[in-house]
């Protein structure tokens, strides 16, 4: 059954509540409980038609089912997967091949340090 019951368990949950609720107000509960169950069968029912109206008659449920899809192999097909070669154009390959220009300073002249790296007020 559902959530682990047994029908000897549903049986004895059935008796006590009936203990408890009692001979007068049983009938009243027990028209209540036939009533949810009708509504919630309709709701599925409902549920049901609507997604078969949305998504067809030939959907193919186990294609849709999450638990399929384990992250590990998903990561490793991404890392295994052999990303697309850049092509290179002229442009690009001239623009590589250039030549930085020469340091013009003579060898005793310091660089312009820049400003500091650190903050020299803190402690």
């Amino acid at each position: 059954m559902f959530f682990g019951l047994t029908i000897e368990k549903v049986l004895v949950i059935g008796v006590i509540a009936a203990i408890l609720i009692g001979p007068e107000r049983l009938p009243r509960y027990a028209e209540g409980l036939a009533r949810w169950t009708t509504r919630a069968r309709d709701f599925l029912r409902g549920a049901r038609s609507r997604v078969s109206e949305e998504m067809g008659e030939d959907v193919d449920w186990r294609k849709l089912d999450p638990r399929q899809y384990d992250p590990r192999r998903i990561i490793r097909e991404a890392l295994l997967d052999d990303a697309p070669v850049p092509t290179v154009t002229a442009a690009a390959a001239v623009a590589a091949v250039t030549v930085p220009p020469r340091d013009t300073r003579t060898p005793g002249e310091r660089a312009d340090p820049g400003p500091t790296p650190y903050d020299s007020e803190a402690t």
